[in-house]
């Protein structure tokens, strides 16, 4: 009978826990069925344009050269650009080697697939492609062709001409304008811009010009000269990105250090054993809360209306959101210190700032530095976001790439750098807090 009433409570417990190991799972599921309806999951991938996806990530590795010529103004010259970008107009012999000038004063544009497309110099378009000839004229009120089937690859009507062809190529021809565009791989005049004499020049050339005695620009070297076209690239502006991750480095440096000098004495009157009294240290408990309880992001909202966008705006945001985090953090440092050597101090008639700064700061050292080196490196990230919305730092010019809708090599250009910049900064904080902190010679971050 004592075993049998020993047993009901075990099985009772068994069951409780058996039940509860199954309605967990079960109230999970329910919440996501619940998402999935109230975010309606399905008819966002049902109105998802996958094309346009795939569009993006090429034009991620890749750019458009545009030929173009204008067929209602202008003296119907053919000109060839790269999209999305100023500064990037070929002159008259520089164009790429698949846009051929015709001695009649034609144009000759060779795309893949062996198709070919002759402008010629009255504006008239000759497409050879799949072994079939498409002649197409553009005229006051129109288009004029000699197309009476036309493929799944070509769209006609009275007032357009158009041919999507393998890899990107599409021609275009209305009344007003007749244009091709070619996909390519790479960043074109990532290095040099069309004005400098070293575009266009392959490695080895540009390595013998390195090294040769005859200069290209007669007031300077050809290693400074590369470097000088380099650096004040006109379509890439690798100066003006280099001061932007400056600008963000700064912010996130300022703002985290800069906390941390003004947490650090702070801290001390949120510490139960280092506040004067109770009501000193809930004051200052609740301004730390108040500081870190109101994001970053919203501070640089509120900052740029006070005092104008600016990197410093974003500097002063991360410094009070990280001064509320950091007061936190090193006064409940400050409450786990050990008291055997702060009153060792005190029995030699130390006064309380030598007792802090040879008692306490010693034990807290650790903390600070790694905490600091920490929100130092995250607040490399936080500074592009902030970056975008005060005018600042490489986070701007990624705003602008991205709200012209065809810069988008450079958004790669400006994600490659952020990437580095954080693995960079991660890699030296670790090294230095295996070095400070653990006293190790180096580290595996």
């Amino acid at each position: 009978m004592a075993m049998a009433e020993l047993s009901r409570p075990v099985h009772t417990a068994f069951g409780r826990r058996r039940i509860f190991s199954l309605a967990v799972p079960a109230a999970i599921l329910a919440y996501l069925l619940y998402v999935a309806f109230a975010f309606d999951l399905a008819g966002v991938a049902s109105r998802a344009r996958w094309d346009n996806g795939a569009l993006l990530l090429q034009d991620f590795w890749s750019y458009k050269t545009h030929v173009t010529r204008e067929n209602r103004r202008g003296d119907g010259s053919v000109v060839t650009s790269i999209e999305g970008m100023r500064n990037a107009t070929y002159a008259p012999g520089q164009e790429p080697e698949w846009v051929t000038p015709l001695a009649d004063g034609g144009t000759e544009i060779s795309l893949r697939g062996d198709r070919t497309v002759i402008i010629a110099r009255d504006g008239a378009v000759t497409l050879n492609a799949d072994g079939e000839t498409f002649n197409i004229v553009p005229t006051a009120e129109g288009i004029e062709t000699d197309i009476t089937d036309p493929p799944d690859w070509v769209s006609l009507s009275d007032k357009r001409f158009m041919a999507t062809m393998p890899e990107g190529a599409r021609l275009t021809v209305t009344r007003s304008r007749t244009e091709i565009f070619r996909r390519s791989p790479g960043w074109e005049l990532f290095f040099f811009d069309l004005s400098s004499p070293f575009y266009g020049k392959s490695l080895p050339q540009l390595v013998g010009l390195a090294f040769s005695g005859d200069r290209l620009e007669p007031s300077q070297s050809n290693i400074a000269a590369m470097f000088s076209d380099f650096w004040y690239n006109s379509v890439w502006h690798h100066g003006d990105v280099a001061w932007a991750i400056f600008e963000t480095l700064l912010m996130a440096f300022l703002g985290t250090f800069g906390a941390g000098l003004i947490s650090l004495p702070l801290a001390f009157m949120a510490a139960s054993n280092f506040a004067p009294s109770r009501i000193i240290r809930q004051v200052f408990r609740r301004v730390f809360d108040f500081l870190r309880g109101v994001d970053a992001l919203i501070w640089t909202i509120v900052l740029a209306r006070a005092f104008g966008p600016g990197p410093m705006t974003g500097s002063l945001a991360i410094l009070l959101t990280d001064t509320g985090t950091f007061g936190k953090l090193f006064s409940e440092a400050l409450e786990n210190v050990d008291d055997k050597p702060v009153e060792g101090l005190r029995s030699t008639g130390a006064a309380a700032v030598p007792r802090i700064r040879w008692g306490v700061i010693p034990q807290i050292a650790p903390v600070i530095l790694s905490q600091l080196l920490y929100y130092f490196e995250s607040n490399t990230r936080s500074a592009t976001i902030i970056g975008a919305i005060t005018g600042g730092g490489i986070g701007l010019l990624l705003v602008q790439a991205i709200q012209t809708q065809k810069d988008w090599e450079h958004v790669t250009y400006y994600i490659v750098l952020i990437v580095l910049l954080i693995i960079l900064m991660d890699w030296i904080s670790g090294r230095i807090r295996s070095r400070l902190i653990k006293g190790e010679g180096g580290s595996d971050a």
